[in-house]
């Protein structure tokens, strides 16, 4: 060798990498408790054991005040930097970012709302702690056009909402839930923010999908539950970006799947101690089918999260433009501004579900491919992510993304920005 030294050979730990993006000050803050989250992730999975101690630590780190300004008591992320943080997270346990999806859009709201009144409260309330969980959907009443839960006013004044609901994730850890509801004075669907612990409000863990069990997405009933009238919003007054934030939140747990599918792979290789008589090398690990396949696992997992950061950039543009509305609400360019970019990180949401949606099942299930029989015991608990990539895609189906980027691609035509699910037809009611 001519008297050189060969060099070590470099190393790095796959897992750091997860954290490679996320600000040093949020890893600082939050990655102790993260790690600690991972550790029991897989139990509570076998177990369908809900994460309410791993809410209530990041609740007491401030993930719920991450977006509030710092002046204003919060951690003063944009989505550039919150995103990564959600990647880690969902990579620890996948269940869990998916729970504040509700939350993380009540507070856009609050941030970008011509209404300072509202604003000033919710902010408050996010500031002190307080949790806002998801009540949009309805497993049946409701109608494309108009929600099944109805608010009315009794007979003095108040107004109480009555109706059932489905797919409430994050409610049930939550303090106030964000529900959707058709306003018979005058026909219209609003959104109204309910407190969870009044008569009338009955919360059921009752969610009976394959995957992502830990996510509390059950029933809640409202029986004349009691709304204040400042918190009802007609839903088409709503942040414009809502439908990509909350497919950003799903294709952030998307990304960290993926990572926690290629460490375990990794780490189920490097400890096992059988081989094949006609692998390539003595030890799993040096097998080189082996690593090309991880790598090539690897290398999938990295470009969905790249993706999941583009997305990210372009929600922080419909940010700045909303904000720019709400401090000058008369100028109608800047209204034409904010609705494109709402539209364009809708189409860049699209984009990320329509390659990420198979890019990730394709990782939870070629893992097992790179290992033996052994790896499908219950107690390796290899196919939770494969369940959960699944139940996560779910989620505003990509059967019809790709339809939205190929108007926008050939005819330069955006996505609508609202849909609703429900029966097609309309029922009348009295």
């Amino acid at each position: 060798m001519n008297g050189q030294t060969v060099a070590a050979p470099l190393r790095t730990d796959f897992t750091d990498q997860v954290w490679a993006a996320v600000p040093r000050d949020l890893e600082e803050r939050f990655r102790p408790t993260v790690e600690r989250i991972a550790e029991e992730a897989a139990a509570r999975d076998r177990g369908r054991d809900l994460p309410f101690d791993a809410v209530r630590e990041l609740r007491d780190l401030g993930i719920g005040r991450a977006r509030v300004a710092v002046e204003e008591g919060g951690l003063g992320a944009d989505w550039a930097s919150l995103t990564p943080l959600l990647i880690a997270i969902a990579a620890a346990d996948a269940n869990v970012p998916q729970i504040f999806r509700g939350h993380f859009a009540l507070v856009e709201q609050a941030l970008t709302t011509s209404d300072r009144g509202f604003g000033d409260r919710w902010i408050r309330r996010v500031v002190d702690g307080q949790l806002t969980g998801n009540a949009w959907s309805e497993a049946s009443g409701s109608t494309t056009s108009r929600a099944g839960t109805e608010l009315r006013a009794d007979v003095g004044g108040t107004l109480r909402v009555s109706g059932r609901k489905f797919y409430t994730t994050g409610s049930i850890f939550a303090e106030w839930t964000d529900a959707v509801a058709h306003r018979v004075a005058d026909g219209v669907d609003v959104a109204v923010l309910v407190r969870l612990d009044q008569p009338g409000v009955t919360v059921s863990d009752d969610w009976d999908g394959f995957g992502q069990r830990g996510t509390g997405t059950g029933t809640i009933v409202f029986d004349d539950a009691v709304v204040d009238a400042a918190d009802v919003l007609p839903v088409a007054e709503r942040f414009g970006y809502q439908t990509a934030l909350y497919q950003l939140v799903l294709l952030s747990v998307l990304a960290g799947i993926a990572h926690r599918a290629v460490s375990d792979a990794a780490d189920a290789v490097r400890s096992r101690a059988r081989v094949y008589s006609h692998g390539t090398a003595d030890r799993a690990q040096d097998d080189v089918q082996i690593q090309a396949l991880i790598g090539e696992l690897a290398a999938s997992a990295y470009a969905v999260e790249s993706t999941v950061h583009a997305v990210a950039g372009a929600v922080d543009d419909a940010v700045a433009a909303a904000r720019a509305v709400r401090d000058d609400p008369g100028d109608e360019a800047l209204r034409e501004r904010a609705r494109a970019a709402d539209a364009i990180a809708e189409i860049r949401a699209a984009q990320a579900q329509s390659f990420a949606t198979g890019a990730v099942q394709t990782i939870a299930s070629r893992l097992f491919d790179a290992l033996g029989a052994s790896s499908t015991a219950r107690g390796a608990s290899l196919d939770r992510h494969w369940r959960n990539a699944r139940t996560v895609s779910s989620h505003n189906p990509v059967l019809y993304k790709n339809r939205w980027v190929g108007a926008w691609v050939l005819t330069g035509d955006l996505p609508q920005p609202l849909w609703a699910v429900g029966s097609a037809s309309i029922t009348a009611r009295g």
